[in-house]
């Protein structure tokens, strides 16, 4: 089996392993006592701090373990909007945060604070400039992830560092999926990231508040599972040791996916920038493709991959990120190789994908003869109680028969039209001409250019 989803968990490192091992036996003491075993606990914990603090280029003082990466998040947005809160209740963050930012915001919201969501462009990147735009005089903090977790994208933390810094505004940074990879650049207040993320055990996160920057902790946010911590910065040690020569070798599978991918399998939209990006993270999607009839094709084949597809039974939304990014969303797949994935892997994926695709749109099908019916020199498709990707696919099936400048317009009840549509206008070359309210659902609008 190949797992090929190390941005949901990468496997365990060994050196992970071994310190957690090891330190079973010497650190199961509470290390805030003053006996022996008490004072042997407390410095491997001082110890491990030391070792995660030089990782992420920080003071120990400045750092505390935390039960995850989620409460990491959790906890630092909350202590420094109460630190700041004579300043005011204002937060920015980007569209395509992490689900724990976005929930942050939320709270927030809901508790009467005010929140700017930064749109991100079509690689899904934001502008650091939208962010000195959304900076307000009541702005308390802004937020932005170092590398997005679906498409690999890095974000241009150091640009917004600057901008936040000049207005005198504290910048966290969601580090969970690049810490691994390297420190975060720039001059940010606050920084989360999630053992689990760089081969650490999963339940420890880490939080770090640069001295001077205004918080006030409403809890006890020190972790005491001790072996755990332990294991979390000896393995965060071990990775960055050997991320220069895992960082070339993964980049070069990776572009050889985002190339051979769309040469190999017709219909399809590699996403996220192809320059900044993570080095393991390849995301692409598949027109006429249920996400998660593909992902169990993939798996019956011996490859563990993940989806941020609208497509799926458990969610009939978008993905946040795609959507925020305006891409195609149907049949989405994300690898993202674990170090030390084999390249004799990648080129069995490359070697199964396209049939695996092609037996999904086979089996997937479209109907024999969509519904549809001519309204005032219009071709009406309806899709209503269709879930993607068939409205694209009845979409596809009928625009052959308008005359070219003619309009097709298409019913669906599905969210995931309103993302799907309009990218698969873009890749066809097809005019989408927007959405309209209809008697059920929405209709969407497309006129044939070609």
């Amino acid at each position: 089996m190949s797992y090929f989803d190390a941005a949901s968990a990468a496997p365990l490192h060994p050196v992970a392993r071994q310190a957690l091992l090891a330190s079973l036996d010497e650190g199961w003491a509470d290390p805030g006592r003053l006996y022996r075993e008490g004072r042997r606990a407390r410095m491997l914990l001082d110890a491990a701090r030391e070792a995660a603090a030089e990782a992420v280029g920080c003071r120990a003082d400045e750092l505390v373990f935390t039960s995850s990466g989620t409460r990491a998040v959790q906890t630092g947005v909350a202590g420094v909007l109460a630190g700041r809160r004579r300043i005011g209740r204002h937060l920015i963050v980007s569209a395509v945060e992490h689900s724990s930012v976005l929930h942050s915001a939320e709270a927030l919201e809901a508790d009467g604070g005010t929140v700017t969501r930064v749109p991100v462009v079509r690689s899904g990147a934001v502008e650091a400039g939208a962010y000195e735009e959304a900076l307000r005089p009541d702005t308390a903090l802004a937020c932005l992830q170092s590398a997005n977790h679906e498409v690999g994208t890095e974000q241009p933390v150091a640009a917004v560092a600057e901008v936040c810094r000049a207005a005198g505004v504290p910048l966290l940074v969601d580090a969970a999926q690049s810490l691994g990879w390297a420190r975060v650049d720039g001059d940010w207040s606050a920084l989360t990231a999630s053992a689990h993320k760089w081969g650490g055990p999963s339940g420890v996160g880490l939080l770090v508040v640069r001295k001077g920057v205004r918080y006030a902790a409403r809890e006890a946010e020190e972790f005491g599972n001790l072996p755990a911590i332990v294991a979390a910065a000896a393995s965060l040690r071990a990775v960055r040791a050997e991320a220069g020569r895992e960082t070339v070798r993964l980049r070069e599978l990776t572009e050889r996916i985002r190339v051979r991918v769309p040469e190999l399998v017709p219909d399809v939209e590699v996403v996220g920038d192809p320059e900044r990006r993570l080095p393991g993270i390849v995301t692409f999607s598949c027109l006429y493709v249920d996400g998660e009839a593909l992902l169990h094709e993939l798996d019956r084949e011996g490859f563990s991959v993940s989806s941020g597809s609208s497509c799926t039974s458990s969610t009939l939304t978008p993905s946040h990120v795609l959507k925020a990014m305006g891409v195609l969303s149907e049949g989405n797949v994300r690898v993202s190789l674990p170090a030390g994935a084999a390249e004799e892997e990648v080129e069995r994926f490359l070697a199964v994908l396209p049939g695996a695709v092609a037996g999904v749109r086979e089996k997937l099908g479209a109907p024999a003869a969509p519904s549809t019916a001519v309204q005032e020199d219009v071709l009406v498709v309806d899709a209503l109680g269709k879930r993607c990707p068939i409205p694209v696919i009845e979409l596809a099936k009928v625009i052959g028969d308008v005359p070219v400048g003619g309009l097709v317009r298409v019913l669906s009840d599905d969210e995931a039209a309103r993302l799907d549509i309009p990218a698969w206008c873009e890749m066809r070359g097809q005019g989408y001409e927007g959405a309209e309210p209809a008697e059920r659902g929405t209709a969407y609008l497309v006129r044939r250019l070609s």
